[in-house]
């Protein structure tokens, strides 16, 4: 039934790109006429015989501040993000029960844009992409409530909190196992109540604070390391740096929660990179020239782990126990979706993912540390590990040639923009003269488009008949004897789901972001959104 008219404003900070979709998805979820308010075109919209009301309307947008029909209603995404606010502005821990959820009358408006809210703010994470992305791509699909939501490249688990906030069901895979824990850990939080997570907290800081520094001749945690993990990490941390760090991960592990266990122990490794030998902003593990040994790394922990539980708790507290969805996590390989899934009962409805760029950034090497400290994946297993990610970097000579060999194989699988693409940065890097890396580059950037068809190839087999498919990726570039050659990713591989039988609907262009985390000197320069449906 057609509601009154309703004004709508929208987030004045957003990007060009993101406006658009913001257009896109209010007369979507709304099947209402948009138009603007002469006053205000900028940033006021009138809706004309909304579908919805103005209650579910402030509840499921991702980019708009407020909605207002008799009275104004600030979106429930608004209210997310302004949890940071009180997180970060000396409020204690405890007395954050006290002053949430917020009052409706003194919300501190969000003036720029907040993309780790809640959640989303655990563990640095390289290649994260944006929340408000995923929430406004699942209200244009027009998902009915409890549709699966699949992403088969999950990294540290964005599409699948969203998915389970929005109300419906997730699916994540990964092949990085520190992924796993992130992104498991993620979605099982928004499930516990956050007078537990303070209760644990509380408990976890007053032992530590009491414990005070480790005893370096007493390390049972450390101990419990395989030997080449336990030299590894010796190598890495000063002696009295991994005393304070058995002193926590030996609390943690007594945790009586499962799921708050889990969460300290990626405050853990949040900081393993800080209080080591590593430099720190740099995503290869590589030495610190001058390296410090003044580190108190329990006080860095206790530091980011109040960090952390002040963002999780206010964010609780916000939503006021509404989430009931639920995400399954598995390690598990993109490539081998349709395998992975068999047994699901249930197709995917949309799959939004971020796959890994190519040859853009070391992802598991980069996780080598905690892989080892978590005990999640032993070093021996690191090497062979890397050899199998999709967009890997590194390759032996041998495993150069096989490679290649392999694209001569089944070359005639890619589309042709793609095979010239191969042929021309061969042709380039054939001559001699050049680095290892440049002239591994044809091999893997073949490895890269073969391995990105055979995801495609198992989307298509695990989804229902006109699904959506959005896939976040950015482009790249070599410079070959001093010529910039273009690696146009996101049309290339346009072009691959198209061959294997997906409609390419239409390809977005997103501004980018100068990241502010650790990473951001490997920013890639331009992104698109690949947006794919399945017919049959």
């Amino acid at each position: 039934m057609p509601q009154p008219d309703l004004t709508c404003r929208i987030k004045p900070y957003i990007q060009p790109f993101e406006r658009e979709l913001a257009l896109r998805e209010i007369c979507e979820v709304s099947q209402a006429t948009l138009c603007s308010d002469e006053e205000n075109a900028i940033a006021e919209f009138r809706l004309v015989d909304s579908q919805v009301d103005a209650e579910y309307l402030a509840s499921r947008l991702a980019y708009w501040e407020y909605v207002r029909s008799d009275r104004r209603q600030w979106t429930r995404q608004l209210r997310r993000e302004a949890t940071t606010y009180l997180a970060k502005n000396g409020t204690s821990t405890a007395d954050l029960p006290k002053v949430l959820p917020l009052d409706e009358y003194s919300i501190p408006i969000p003036n720029r844009r907040c993309l780790r809210y809640g959640p989303h703010d655990i563990h640095e994470y390289r290649g994260k992409f944006f929340p408000q992305l995923v929430n406004a791509l699942l209200n244009i699909s027009d998902l009915p409530q409890d549709s699966v939501v699949l992403d088969p490249m999950c990294g540290s688990g964005t599409t699948l909190v969203e998915a389970n906030l929005a109300g419906h069901n997730a699916i994540g895979l990964d092949i990085n196992p520190l992924s796993i824990l992130i992104a498991r850990t993620k979605c099982d939080i928004l499930h516990i109540p956050p007078q537990t997570i303070i209760a644990e907290y509380e408990r976890l800081n007053s032992a530590l604070t009491s414990a005070g520094r480790g005893a370096v001749n007493s390390m049972p945690y450390l101990s419990s390391l395989p030997e080449r993990d336990l030299a590894y990490l010796q190598a890495w941390f000063a002696p009295d740096v991994l005393a304070d760090l058995d002193v926590v991960a030996s609390f943690i592990e007594g945790m009586d929660s499962p799921v708050c266990r889990d969460l300290f122990r990626l405050c853990l490794s949040d900081i393993l990179r800080r209080v080591s030998w590593q430099k720190t902003d740099d995503l290869r593990i590589r030495r610190d020239p001058s390296p410090s040994t003044d580190f108190d790394a329990v006080a860095e922990f206790l530091a980011q782990t109040e960090k952390t539980v002040r963002q999780v708790v206010a964010f609780l507290l916000e939503e006021t126990g509404q989430v009931c969805q639920q995400a399954t996590v598995s390690l598990g390989d993109a490539r081998e979706v349709a395998n992975t899934l068999s047994a699901t009962p249930r197709r995917a409805d949309v799959v939004i993912t971020s796959p890994p760029y190519a040859t853009a950034l070391p992802y598991l090497d980069t996780d080598r540390l905690s892989l080892c400290y978590l005990k999640l994946m032993p070093r021996s297993m690191h090497r062979p590990a890397d050899s199998q990610m999709i967009g890997n970097r590194e390759v032996t000579e041998r495993q150069r040639i096989r490679l290649w060999e392999q694209y001569r194989k089944e070359e005639e699988t890619l589309p042709l923009p793609v095979r010239s693409l191969l042929e021309e940065v061969n042709a380039a890097y054939s001559n001699g003269g050049v680095g290892f890396r440049r002239r591994n580059l044809p091999a893997l950037l073949a490895k890269y488009f073969l391995d990105m068809r055979k995801v495609f190839v198992g989307i298509r087999q695990v989804v229902n008949h006109g699904a959506h498919i959005y896939v976040v990726i950015g482009d790249n570039h070599t410079v070959a004897h001093g010529q910039r050659i273009e690696i146009e990713t996101a049309r290339l591989l346009g072009e691959t789901g198209v061959s294997v039988g997906m409609e390419l609907v239409e390809t977005i262009p997103m501004d980018m972001l100068t990241p502010r985390d650790v990473f951001k000197k490997n920013a890639v320069a331009s992104e698109h959104i690949l947006h794919f449906r399945v017919w049959g």
